[in-house]
């Protein structure tokens, strides 16, 4: 999982044509740290797509942007639109994370 840095590359990420899966997340956030020891296991499930992560703290503006208003969050784009947006509530789980993917991407 690419982990984004800047807005330039983050804006470069979200135009791609295929769908992107990016996570939402900061080091101070103990769910955060809970999803990081399963999300292994759905990135195998969804490897035919690309995974990013963000940490709210680093990127100014952007979780205001994309109304990420809790974290962990997972967002999928798409030519530049957000096409989905996982809340933090339902992001505790593998089994909530694997079922919001199978919504959005099949």
């Amino acid at each position: 999982m690419e982990h984004i840095k800047t807005m330039d590359r983050f804006n470069e990420v979200i135009e791609s044509e295929a769908p992107v899966i990016i996570k939402f997340f900061a080091d101070w956030c103990p769910d955060c740290k809970r999803m990081d020891m399963f999300i292994d296991g759905v990135m195998d499930e969804f490897q035919n797509f690309e995974w990013y992560e963000v940490n709210t703290d680093e990127i100014n503006g952007i979780a205001e942007k994309y109304e990420v208003m809790g974290i962990p969050s997972m967002l999928i784009f798409q030519n530049g639109e957000k096409l989905a947006h996982q809340h933090s509530a339902y992001t505790k789980t593998p089994e909530s994370v694997i079922e919001f993917l199978h919504q959005q991407l099949g």
